[in-house]
């Protein structure tokens, strides 16, 4: 049953990685919309998805009380999450570079899984992480040459709140919450929170524009649902090696929708952040078989 669980949560997270990156494909392809604009769509599509499939299957509304501050506390840092990834997106030459910083997030899972689940930290666990921030370096290039510069940090600080979240999705999976409903929550918080900033500096948008920030919510939506039913059955440690399959997907999208071709230092640290990935995979892996 448990072998069963991790297959599943490993063919869900493939989908989520494609899920996310024709998001982020879509996101920057609706052009200059300000990004609590493009959140908020985002977060809208998969809220009416969130609720028809609730409604449809005939799902309880209700959560257990104790669950609220990891509800809350999921939705902010997954808002947080998505601005500091759309901003990066939207604002970086590179799709793929936009991709592996936020793909900085199951290092962080594990990290924080910590804090919410009492899992302890390792060595080896502690050496990979640092071992990944030296590749977010060569990615980021942090010189104020570095005209991405703060985008990239944006991007960074994405990927560490998605850690955070997703962190908080296990947790929650773990007590009992279904994941349509934690999907429903997070998304209509996160709609909430975007009107004031999305009113304060609107821009009108074109219908193809339109179009695109739709399509972006669908990906979402169906990266959102596939995402946190990986981690309800499986932990951050045995699957997450799985989500960097979205740099592949990224760079492919990236190359064929916009021309992107990541520079030498950009390749090193996709190398470096994907095979501290690998590393923690194949350790948790021989330390299970034990």
């Amino acid at each position: 049953m448990i072998t069963n669980n991790k297959y599943k949560g490993i063919i869900f997270i493939i989908i989520s990685a494609f899920c996310f990156a024709l998001m982020n494909m879509f996101v920057r392809l609706s052009g200059d919309l300000p990004t609590a604009e493009k959140g908020f769509f985002r977060n809208f599509v998969a809220f009416v998805f969130a609720l028809i499939i609730m409604i449809k299957d005939r799902e309880s509304f209700h959560f257990q009380k104790r669950n609220l501050p990891l509800l809350i506390g999921r939705s902010l840092m997954g808002t947080l999450g998505i601005l500091g990834n759309f901003y990066a997106v939207s604002n970086m030459s590179s799709l793929g570079d936009a991709s592996i910083l936020n793909k900085m997030s199951p290092f962080f899972a594990v990290l924080f899984s910590l804090i919410f689940l009492k899992e302890r930290l390792k060595t080896y666990q502690v050496l990979v992480l640092i071992g990944a921030f030296i590749g977010v370096i060569f990615v980021i290039k942090p010189t104020f040459a570095n005209a991405e510069l703060f985008p990239s940090l944006c991007g960074l600080f994405g990927g560490i709140a998605a850690g955070a979240a997703y962190s908080m999705v296990r947790a929650l999976g773990i007590r009992g919450e279904k994941g349509s409903f934690i999907v429903l929550f997070f998304s209509g918080f996160s709609c909430i929170t975007m009107i004031p900033m999305m009113l304060f500096d609107f821009k009108m948008f074109t219908p193809l524009q339109l179009a695109y920030l739709l399509l972006a919510g669908l990906s979402a939506a169906g990266g959102q649902f596939s995402i946190t039913a990986a981690y309800t059955y499986a932990p951050a440690r045995e699957i997450s090696v799985y989500d960097y399959s979205q740099i592949i997907f990224a760079s492919a999208l990236g190359f064929f929708a916009f021309g992107d071709i990541p520079d030498i230092f950009s390749v090193i640290g996709y190398v470096i952040i994907v095979t501290m990935a690998v590393v923690m995979f194949i350790y948790n892996n021989k330390k299970a078989e034990l």
